[in-house]
């Protein structure tokens, strides 16, 4: 049985259409990652499925809870940790009290062992937090009941880059556990890291479904070669070269074609110098999905 299960649900608000028919499913012990720039529709997917608001049309459940109905939802609700994006702790209180209170509703037989990961000054009142270090409590309280399906929205806005390794370590190790999780996010170099699948949303729109791996096979190659100019035109003309920009001492492009063509291509000419990476995945979304696919928001990589 998927863990979460949404069929044409689409979310109004008046005249604007926040969701659009949107389906999908999340296995047991997945990773999946909800992709798409601020304002596409992620945090209005992630309130529907925890019962906060209730779809124009369509269905949707959580570990085999209809989100439309109270009572199963409540009960499900008792297995299911929530990370939001925008945290909204006492800042009159300690981290320490703020546990304690998480931990009286829903236990909290984790608390001490994500506390030695995640490291909130716990004796402190929240008001004196960083945002990061606000997050890690939020992260905790997240985790702490041992839950089967974790709902994070942007789970690592405002740690710093070690802090977000540990995060992203912490995740694979939930996924050996069982642990399903929903990983809302705008930032796309996250998802290599810990996700299994990728759902990518635009405009309140799902516009892609796939394994992170396709996505980045589909991506192709970012190809830098230093070379005399008037031998980059046979590069820039081949098929699959995609996003050319011509350079002072060379090219740069993606390739997105047949490798032993380029190899036959870049044979015959004469490099100084060449650099084959994988572009970000910033580029390879752009590139499917189209330049408007960042709507107002932004995707960073």
């Amino acid at each position: 049985m998927s863990v979460i299960e949404v069929e044409e649900v689409t979310k109004e608000f008046g005249a604007v259409r926040a969701l659009d028919a949107v389906s999908f499913e999340v296995g047991p012990g997945e990773v999946f990652g909800f992709l798409g720039p601020n304002g596409a529709g992620k945090t209005t997917t992630i309130r529907t499925l925890l019962g906060l608001l209730t779809p124009t049309a369509g269905t949707a459940a959580v570990l085999g809870a209809d989100v439309e109905d109270e009572q199963a939802l409540v009960d499900a609700k008792a297995r299911i940790g929530y990370l939001p994006a925008t945290l909204g702790f006492d800042p009159g209180v300690t981290g320490e009290t703020v546990l304690d209170y998480h931990e009286s509703i829903k236990g909290g037989e984790r608390r001490d062992r994500l506390c030695e990961i995640f490291t909130p000054p716990l004796e402190r009142p929240v008001r004196e937090y960083s945002s990061g270090n606000e997050r890690m409590l939020g992260i905790i309280q997240a985790f702490m009941h041992d839950p089967d399906l974790v709902i994070l929205d942007e789970p690592t806005s405002g740690l710093d880059p070690l802090k977000q390794e540990e995060f992203n370590e912490f995740v694979r190790q939930e996924r050996e556990r069982g642990t399903t999780v929903f990983f809302s996010s705008h930032v796309l170099s996250e998802v290599r890291r810990v996700c299994d699948r990728v759902g990518i949303l635009r405009d309140g729109e799902l516009v892609a479904l796939e394994d992170v791996e396709t996505l980045l096979r589909r991506g192709g190659k970012r190809v830098r070669v230093q070379m005399d100019s008037d031998q980059t035109t046979a590069l820039a003309d081949l098929d699959g070269v995609v996003d050319v920009t011509h350079l002072p001492d060379g090219i740069q492009f993606v390739y997105t074609g047949e490798y032993d063509r380029l190899l036959d291509e870049l044979a015959s000419a004469d490099i100084r110098d060449i650099d084959i990476s994988e572009p970000p995945l910033e580029d390879i979304f752009l590139h499917y999905y189209g330049s408007g696919a960042t709507g107002e928001g932004e995707m960073h990589a």
